[in-house]
């Protein structure tokens, strides 16, 4: 029997956890609504499974496996107000390398087909815009509804739906709201239109999933923030899709983070298992890594092993900005200022680095831990792109953005001057939304021109499968691109040889005598340890430049770091009292965007040890890996129309990987 749910209609909107046959009690009938409307159109669209013919095959000894892992389409409350008409079957026909249509009116493709894709809708009102915008949905019967409906119809996709979509989005949510909280608006039929989007993601990731050739995960984005609009999303992804909760959780049940771990806890008592990401830390004012919790308490051994339970990883970058450093934080690091997007998330207001950004994140927890409370940022790295049309896109010579009609072209984005027609539509309807640059205007939708094509989740698995990908994940060895398909080994132990860097079994040895990114090092006799640093190129990208590790450490109660170039391009020397490679003369040419590679280096690998290694100092390292300068996405926009590109805005901008971190743990007593 099912249990009663709370009176309130707005805490009936998710009911997973108030129904006691919540994992079981899928939609059975998905002939009808919007799965039913899905499912027969992905009948008439078979997917083409050749394409992935020449996927890598299984190795004991692991592959590097690339995908995204946050990932909207259609049933996005946002993405389709942003034009966005494309199905989950659509997103995971475009990761296989199909062509997809974007809402602009051009199609996008992949260069190369991803390895695994999730679909992660917004929980909250999943579904809901795309039923309001039916006219002859139920839903649709609401007078809140009219100014949406139809509002994708092929005679709607113009410039002057622009401002309009604009102003029903920003009316249509809080109505939707208030109408569920003063019982308005039927929040059952809500629920319903929730879990039948629900249930027909998930039956497209099965749909999708070819084992050890393409992998897919259910998936969605819990949306929640703080008061003052600090970021707090977080994308719940499951390991498997046997038994899954009737709706995902969302900000409806709770606007605490604490309350989604505690939701993902409950159903790993029943046998299933998810894990959560949180993204976007650098748009969270702060609000991410804080040093007490939700309470305003400070952290305890059970808010950080619950927090570790439920998130081992972090995205480190995406479209809406890098999240490893900021400069105000990493003042000796050079390339600390990469792709950093100032603002809180879907705002223009200033968001505070601190607490806010991955390297601080792993400072803080040593912090933590040398105050007596177990360490809750011992995360791994991912990166991935929150596209909002279902599409990734990953390449700075080819950038379309995020969300749709809103920034589809070199205009909207505001990487070239505004022409007559924009300039006219938006002085006459919002003049807010430009900036003057240099003597000419420019779009400032939002926040645009801060925006990277960014980024790639990438694991080391045995095989391309459900289960060996999300054991990759759990056990954190995993790294994140900004877009480039760079390959990044990292491994610690104190019996590695010199020679093990010509030896043709170096990985199984460094295995077998050490322990790879996402572990603990524990301390060995006070004695050092040897790091193996190592990446690779992406065949299609730029040459690499350099190859870093980062060390992080308390001293005197105080955070340090240190950035170490441990491998330079052409066999250059590190300056030993500087520890930095010297320039490799690779240059830009910024009238056409052609390069020249200087030294650059397909492989750098290095059998490292930390010059300043204190066997009694807790200390986390990580690798970043550095490709020789190109162009940036705007730099290309601007070439392509023929204009200067913006002053403002960085014109070049070196791609880059970073590792999850290996902790060294020295011995009881110590430190």
């Amino acid at each position: 029997m099912n249990k009663p749910c709370p009176t309130a209609a707005l805490l009936c909107l998710c009911l997973a956890a108030c129904s006691g046959d919540s994992l079981d009690s899928m939609q059975s009938d998905e002939s009808v609504g919007i799965a039913g409307a899905a499912r027969a159109q992905n009948q008439l669209m078979p997917v083409d499974g050749e394409i992935l013919d020449l996927r890598t095959p299984a190795n004991p000894l692991r592959n590097a496996y690339f995908g995204d892992l946050h990932v909207h389409t259609d049933y996005s409350f946002d993405a389709y107000v942003f034009g966005n008409t494309n199905t989950p079957d659509d997103a995971y026909r475009y990761a296989k390398g199909q062509p997809l249509d974007h809402p602009s009116g051009y199609q996008v493709q992949l260069q190369r087909p991803l390895d695994f894709y999730a679909v992660t809708d917004h929980a909250m009102l999943l579904g809901v815009v795309k039923e309001a915008a039916n006219p002859d949905s139920e839903f649709a019967r609401y007078d809140l509804t009219e100014p949406l409906h139809d509002i994708n119809a092929p005679d709607n996709l113009n410039d002057w739906t622009l401002v309009q979509r604009g102003s029903a989005f920003g009316t249509f949510l809080p109505a939707v709201l208030a109408g569920i909280l003063h019982g308005d608006i039927d929040a059952q039929l809500v629920n319903r239109i929730g879990r039948s989007a629900w249930a027909d993601t998930i039956r497209a990731a099965n749909d999708a999933y070819v084992p050890g050739r393409f992998t897919t995960f259910a998936a969605f984005e819990y949306t929640s923030s703080t008061d003052d609009r600090g970021n707090l999303h977080r994308n719940v992804i499951f390991r498997d899709t046997d038994r899954l909760p009737a709706v995902p959780f969302s900000r409806f049940n709770s606007q605490n983070p604490e309350g989604l771990w505690q939701w993902m806890d409950g159903l790993r008592a029943q046998g299933v298992e998810s894990l959560a990401i949180p993204h976007n830390p650098n748009g969270s004012n702060g609000q991410m890594f804080k040093l007490t919790d939700w309470a305003g308490d400070p952290l305890d051994d059970d808010y950080a092993e619950l927090r570790r339970r439920n998130e081992p990883l972090v995205e480190i970058t995406q479209v809406k900005g890098t999240s490893d450093t900021h400069p105000l934080l990493s003042k000796n690091d050079e390339w600390a200022n990469f792709e950093i997007a100032p603002y809180r998330v879907a705002t223009k207001l200033y968001s505070e680095p601190r607490g806010g950004y991955v390297r601080d994140a792993y400072l803080r927890g040593l912090q933590l831990q040398a105050g007596g409370v177990v360490n809750p940022y011992k995360f791994g790295l991912v990166g991935s792109s929150d596209t909002h049309v279902a599409a990734a896109s990953l390449d700075e010579q080819t950038y379309f953005s995020k969300v749709g009609m809103l920034d589809g072209t070199a205009q909207m984005r505001g990487s070239v001057p505004a022409s007559f027609l924009y300039g006219t539509l938006i002085r006459f309807a919002a003049p807010s939304m430009l900036t003057e640059v240099d003597g000419r205007t420019y779009m400032a939708t939002s926040s645009f021109e801060y925006w990277s094509a960014s980024g790639v989740a990438a694991v080391w698995a045995e095989e391309n499968t459900r289960e060996a990908i999300y054991d990759a994940f759990r056990r954190k060895e995993t790294f994140a691109t900004s877009g480039p398909r760079m390959q990044v080994r990292f491994f610690a132990g104190y019996d590695y040889a010199d020679s093990l860097m010509t030896s043709p079994d170096l990985v199984a040895a460094a295995y077998a005598g050490g322990v790879t990114m996402g572990s603990d090092l524990a301390a060995a006799d006070g004695r050092a340890p040897s790091f193996l640093v190592w990446a690779t190129a992406d065949p299609e990208g730029a040459p690499l430049q350099r190859l870093q590790v980062i060390k992080g450490w308390l001293e005197d109660g105080e955070h340090r770091e240190q950035v170490y170039d441990v491998a330079c391009s052409g066999g250059a020397a590190v300056d030993p009292a500087t520890w930095r490679c010297p320039d490799n003369g690779a240059r830009v040419n910024l009238q056409d965007c052609s390069t020249e590679p200087g030294a650059g280096a397909t492989e750098l690998k290095r059998l490292w040890r930390d010059p300043q290694f204190d066997p009694a100092q807790e200390a986390f390292y990580y690798v970043r890996v550095l490709e020789n300068p190109t162009c940036r996405w705007s730099t290309w926009d601007a070439v392509r129309a023929g204009v200067e590109p913006r002053s403002d805005l960085p014109a070049t901008l070196q791609e880059r990987a970073w590792s999850s971190p290996i902790w060294y743990r020295p011995a009881a007593g110590q430190g």
